[in-house]
């Protein structure tokens, strides 16, 4: 597949594919500017300004022979986007996009078919203005349904947020709670169980929450990584099954029923900021690595026996800065490989390709 670019023109940092049939050619791209400060004398310098942008991409080919294209369609301003996910739903309902930002608040956007624009449908501030809200997961990715799921985000102050459905405005706050001493980059749901949520930080730790239970003490907590836990997602297909990312260049497989000991390790090289599985049962082996200082990365997993190696399939490496989002087209394939989107930082590209 040809490699097509586009200049996003703020540093990019996520990217998630639309899974609502109405909208499969759909992707965004979320940004994030850090302002220069201003040449001003003060004894309290003003805090530092952020600004980011949602820009709405639409994958299109003029024929079945010809290379897929990107295009910008569509972008909202926002505060600086940290991570952005799509909640699953039914095609008789619209796609909802949540946005986590720099000023502590999720954002719920409504797609909209006809005009394809994002709409503006809600707020919900989690903590305040100068807490980064750095993570966020719905709870139905596996199930979808007509309503929402819950979020769970992660805060720049340590805590994890959960925000359930609300009648009145969409979702509402519902629990708050101190989960890491230093910034817990990941919060993710047990997709198969969730009652059950899982989180990371730069304390080196990997966390599992029940929220039915008093958050005080977590049910395990796995305190074997050389540096912080960044990206953690459950397997759509494969029960128990969770990949973990880390700032030690490492992707680790556990079974969370007995979650202190990997069932495998894949060294990526990088840093592993953002894995996703594919979405299809039958790549259910496969797993996306957004790889920072190392380009993106395919790897493979066998998943049928006791042992589960691991080995990278597939190296992505026309970016030239840190590679921070990756994601898989929910939409089709071209000669037995899915689309994917990635994005890096400080060169401000989005890449368009397969794997």
């Amino acid at each position: 597949m040809t490699v097509t670019s586009l200049d996003t023109v703020f540093p990019a940092d996520a990217v998630e594919f639309c899974p609502h049939p109405e909208a499969l050619d759909i992707v965004v791209c979320g940004s994030y500017k850090l302002d220069d400060e201003p040449n001003v004398s003060s004894t309290s310098p003003a805090p530092q300004h952020r600004r980011g942008q949602c820009l709405v991409l639409q994958v299109d080919r003029a024929d079945a022979t010809a290379p897929y294209g990107v295009r910008q369609i569509h972008s909202i301003d926002l505060p600086a986007v940290l991570d952005m996910k799509w909640c699953h739903r039914s095609p008789s309902v619209s796609a909802i996009l949540g946005i986590a930002d720099s000023e502590g608040k999720v954002t719920l956007h409504e797609w909209q078919t006809e005009e394809k624009i994002l709409k503006h449908v809600g707020d919900i501030q989690c903590a305040s203005a100068d807490t980064l809200c750095l993570s966020l997961g719905w709870s139905n990715r596996r199930t979808g349904g007509t309503r929402l799921g819950s979020l769970i985000a992660s805060l720049s102050n340590g805590s994890l947020c959960l925000l359930s459905p609300s009648e009145a405005s969409g979702l509402a706050v519902t629990g708050s709670w101190h989960a890491h001493d230093h910034e817990p980059w990941i919060a993710a749901w047990n997709d198969w169980d969730t009652n059950i949520i899982y989180s990371g930080g730069d304390d080196l730790k990997l966390k599992a929450w029940d929220i039915r239970q008093d958050q005080k003490q977590p049910i395990f907590t796995n305190k074997r990584f050389d540096a912080g836990v960044t990206s953690i997602q459950s397997n759509p297909h494969v029960e128990h099954l969770i990949a973990v990312g880390s700032y030690d260049n490492t992707v680790r497989l556990f079974d969370v029923r007995k979650p202190l000991l990997a069932l495998a390790e894949v060294a990526v090289g990088g840093g592993a900021w953002r894995v996703k599985w594919h979405p299809s049962e039958s790549r259910k082996e496969d797993l996306l690595v957004a790889c920072m200082h190392d380009g993106v990365k395919v790897v493979h997993f066998g998943l049928g026996g006791e042992v589960i190696p691991g080995e990278v399939a597939k190296r992505f490496e026309a970016h030239e800065s840190m590679a921070y989002g990756a994601d898989w087209s929910y939409g089709g394939s071209l000669e037995r490989e899915t689309v994917i989107g990635s994005c890096s930082f400080y060169d401000h590209v989005f890449h368009l390709w397969s794997g």
